[in-house]
């Protein structure tokens, strides 16, 4: 009993939900950094992001994934099949729910984890949004599920995080550490600079312009110790989309461009030249080699 209590604890926890609940910025909240690009806009995830929280007794391996929905595209479908891989071994699950609107279909994807039979830890997120009365209210209703352990959060300001990762820490077996203590995501720099810019286009592009966005970076080029060029493309899917991404006088793409670089030089820590191009890829969505090309291949 003793040696399992003093034991190291590892485990492989998913986080799924609906889209727009806020699992991407609780994960980055839980970790500690920015490491899933995050916007106000639905399916801002594409594909499972690995995060690592790593403790003086634990590790936690997350695997955020794509908000669930029914996919309208060959890239929907991709964003399923990501959702479903990362329920493959998992030792446990967290379901985000968005304590201001939890719908019949967030109950539902609740009460399918619960059937898996592995510990299962429901978040109640944007607690900072709603009363004291309200979450009382959204707690209840989650309840219904049959979950016991329902924790109230936000993850725009902490409140509840150490309180779900230590439920979370918990139910994680005993096990070996994983991953190096100072590695927090699997993810190479190359897709981590496509998802900032990204995640920069989904901030400023409006309708359905943003969700037909895809970045490929084309080449990224050390010319000296303090100095890295980024060559990018981002493909849209019709001649109006390019020009509005493109802006008057190519005012949208520096905007985004500038912000994007911002962010990638705090990644890479060097001064960036980042140079962006607008091509037309009509339909890329539903073409398995362009698909493969972005990086959304199963």
């Amino acid at each position: 009993m003793n040696q399992q209590e003093n034991a190291f604890h590892s485990g492989f926890v998913t986080i799924v939900g609906r889209p727009n609940v806020g699992k991407s910025s609780l994960m980055n909240r839980m970790i500690g950094e920015k490491i899933a690009i995050v916007s106000a806009r639905p399916q801002t995830t594409r594909s499972r992001i690995m995060g690592v929280l790593t403790g003086d007794d634990y590790q936690a391996v997350f695997l955020d994934t794509p908000g669930i929905h029914d996919p309208r595209t060959k890239l929907g479908e991709f964003m399923m099949h990501s959702v479903r891989d990362a329920m493959d071994g998992m030792d446990a699950a967290l379901v985000i729910l968005d304590v201001t609107r939890i719908t019949p279909d967030d109950l539902q994807i609740a009460a399918d984890m619960k059937g898996k039979k592995i510990p299962v830890v429901l978040a109640l997120n944007k607690i900072d949004l709603v009363s004291p009365e309200q979450i009382l209210a959204a707690t209840a209703k989650a309840a219904e599920t049959g979950l016991e352990e329902i924790i109230p959060v936000s993850a725009k300001t902490g409140s509840g995080v150490d309180e779900l990762v230590s439920c979370l820490r918990n139910h994680l077996p005993a096990g070996p550490k994983y991953f190096p203590d100072d590695m927090i995501t699997d993810q190479p720099e190359r897709i981590l600079c496509a998802e900032i810019i990204r995640e920069k286009a989904l901030r400023h592009l409006r309708d359905e312009v943003p969700h037909g966005i895809g970045v490929e970076i084309m080449k990224i080029e050390t010319l000296s110790d303090r100095l890295t060029e980024i060559n990018v493309t981002v493909y849209c899917e019709r001649d109006a989309h390019k020009a509005i991404i493109i802006g008057k006088h190519g005012s949208m793409l520096q905007t985004i461009g500038t912000e994007a670089r911002l962010d990638i030089e705090k990644l890479l820590d060097t001064h960036v030249n980042l140079k962006l191009w607008v091509k037309i890829r009509p339909d890329w969505r539903n073409n398995a080699s362009d698909l493969k090309n972005l990086g959304y291949d199963s």
